[in-house]
């Protein structure tokens, strides 16, 4: 009896599929006796957006991730729309966690266009990027004639109370501001992993928290005298400056830790939001 060869062929095994979060959550105003009102609201999978009420005639929106973070491979786009001489305040209902990456790269999208007159207070809470994690964030703001802004993005490289650091996250985070269609502001933060720029004198220093901010005036005039006033608020220790370019007032801030961070930015927060207040959010 003859039997024939079976040539040895091993299965192929295709890597598992993983469940990845995805998130869309957009929101559109109206202006009704004086007040700032919802207009319009979209929410899908992940993304949410909850309305609490304040006493101010400004509306607060708070972006809710619902996957409790973000790790490789999830997408989350917000969007906004401010109705001509609104208010709109945009937070977050804590930070955001940046999660250990298996090699591909977290998306988060903010899309917002503020309508004439109208000023928008983008104020996230800070965002933490944990050991291996890869993050590419894009903010994209379109005035129109007469809006202002008040924005802050902040990071923190791992967290406080477990003394991470997070030397090996990947991070870009992109903005662009237009002035009817015409840009006037636009800034690129990356960070790759590299030691030099966690430690190098010119860049953070050793510092664990850092955080840009931006103020969009309605002219230069009010953006220098707005300058004036931020200079006069943080300690003379403090690693924060601030300066003005036509329209645009920008502030940078490095700490060792987010809490220190915080105490920097408070106060020049206040100062540059329309509210002249933070939402209840912020508050420790």
């Amino acid at each position: 009896m003859n039997f024939a060869a079976v040539p040895n062929s091993d299965p192929v095994v295709s890597p598992p599929v993983l469940q990845r979060a995805r998130g869309i959550a957009r929101i559109g105003t109206k202006q009704r006796d004086g007040k700032t009102c919802i207009d319009k609201l979209f929410q899908e999978g992940c993304g949410k957006i909850r309305l609490p009420r304040t006493h101010s005639s400004a509306l607060e929106a708070v972006f809710i991730n619902t996957a409790g973070g973000i790790t490789g491979g999830d997408h989350l786009q917000w969007g906004a729309d401010v109705a001509p001489g609104g208010r709109l305040v945009i937070t977050t209902q804590a930070c955001e966690r940046s999660y250990r990456s298996t090699g591909d790269t977290a998306h988060v999208e903010a899309d917002v266009a503020v309508g004439a007159n109208a000023h928008l207070d983008w104020l996230p809470q800070e965002t933490i990027l944990f050991a291996a994690s890869r993050l590419d964030r894009r903010l994209t703001i379109r005035l129109d004639e007469g809006a202002t802004l008040t924005a802050i993005e902040a990071v923190l490289l791992g967290r406080d109370a477990m003394g991470e650091e997070a030397r090996d996250a990947r991070f870009s985070d992109t903005w662009r501001i237009y002035r009817q269609n015409r840009l006037i502001h636009a800034e690129a933060t990356r960070l790759t992993g590299e030691g030099s720029e966690r430690d190098g004198l010119s860049l953070l220093r050793g510092c664990r928290a850092f955080a840009s901010v931006l103020h969009v005036a309605a002219s230069p005039d009010m953006a220098g005298r707005m300058l004036d006033r931020v200079r006069a608020l943080p300690p003379a220790n403090g690693l924060i400056a601030a300066s003005a370019n036509g329209e645009r007032l920008v502030v940078r801030a490095m700490a060792p830790t987010g809490l220190a961070l915080r105490k920097l930015l408070v106060p020049t927060l206040i100062e540059l939001t329309g509210a002249g207040s933070l939402p209840r959010l912020w508050h420790l």
